[in-house]
């Protein structure tokens, strides 16, 4: 049995969609049952209720589970969750943990000077000591970010971030699901790590051209600077931290300011890159406001 952890967040869920898809079965782990309804409702989906901070919690989600899928909430707790769940997962007899990173595309990005990225390789290392067979998934910054600047793409027109003209290489979760099921579900990807990105370095006006193209009216990309920008953020309910270390990371990124596209792990694969023009054409409506999105969790 497969066993994908974080199955309510946006990757989590990505990936329990394509074993759906593919018509393998796959165990979901989610903490609260009342958000489980949709992954309750996809064929050959069994959900399991637990807390990866809490072991007692995780015996039946556990039980006869051959291979993990480890993704958590990226927050302050991120360390001792993922590091207490590969404790228990080992406990359980669990044969291949493939954990869930990430990899910023901007060049020279230093993953130990930012507490989430810092807290990745931590729980990396962690992994890799414990000496039960790894895997690591390491996507660059998600398309479906940009779905968290609905209000102001709707409101005035704008995309608005304190980027200049750096270049991102954002990937859609759709590709990191179809790359993550078939490492779960085929041999030979033990010890190995999995760097990927979208197809395309992009400009923020590159971004809002594509966005501007699927909803068939005018969006411009304004800059702003990372303290205009953390104060938006902060009036939109993030919760400080975040705050805060969005804005230190978009400083490091404009400063750097130039990202390389790695397509190994799709080519690998053989699986096609999404641009991120299908991407915004795919999900027109969520760039209009007409539809709903998964906010990122704190």
């Amino acid at each position: 049995m497969i066993l994908i952890t974080g199955a309510n967040g946006r990757p989590g869920s990505a990936a329990v969609r394509e074993f759906a898809r593919q018509g393998t079965p796959v165990r979901a782990l989610v903490r609260d049952p009342e958000k489980a309804g949709d992954l309750r409702a996809l064929p050959g989906v069994e959900v399991a209720y637990g807390d990866m901070l809490w072991p007692e919690t995780l015996e039946s989600a556990l039980a006869g589970v051959d291979r993990v899928l480890m993704i958590s909430s990226a927050g302050p707790l991120m360390l001792e969750t993922q590091c207490t769940f590969i404790d228990a997962a080992i406990r359980a007899g669990v044969g291949h943990i493939v954990k869930f990173s990430g990899k910023d595309s901007i060049d020279g990005f230093d993953n130990e000077r930012f507490r989430s990225s810092r807290s990745h390789e931590q729980i990396q290392r962690y992994l890799v000591a414990s000496g039960v067979p790894w895997t690591v998934l390491r996507p660059s910054q998600f398309m479906q970010v940009y779905f968290e600047e609905v209000p102001d793409i709707v409101a005035s027109g704008e995309l608005r971030l304190p980027l200049g003209d750096t270049t991102l290489a954002p990937i859609d979760i759709e590709d990191i699901a179809r790359i993550a099921y078939a490492v779960l579900t085929t041999p030979g990807h033990e010890g190995r790590t999995y760097p990927m990105t979208g197809p395309e370095a992009l400009t923020m006006t590159d971004i809002a051209g594509h966005i501007s193209d699927a909803v068939g009216r005018p969006v411009r990309y304004r800059d702003v600077t990372s303290e205009e920008k953390q104060r938006d953020w902060l009036a939109a309910g993030y919760p400080p931290p975040r705050a805060s270390a969005f804005a230190q990371l978009f400083r490091e990124r404009s400063r750097l300011g130039r990202s390389t596209v790695d397509l190994a792990s799709h080519e690998h694969f053989g699986i096609e890159p999404t641009t991120f023009a299908e991407f915004a054409r795919r999900n027109a409506d969520v760039f209009r406001g007409a539809t709903d999105y998964t906010v990122t969790p704190a």
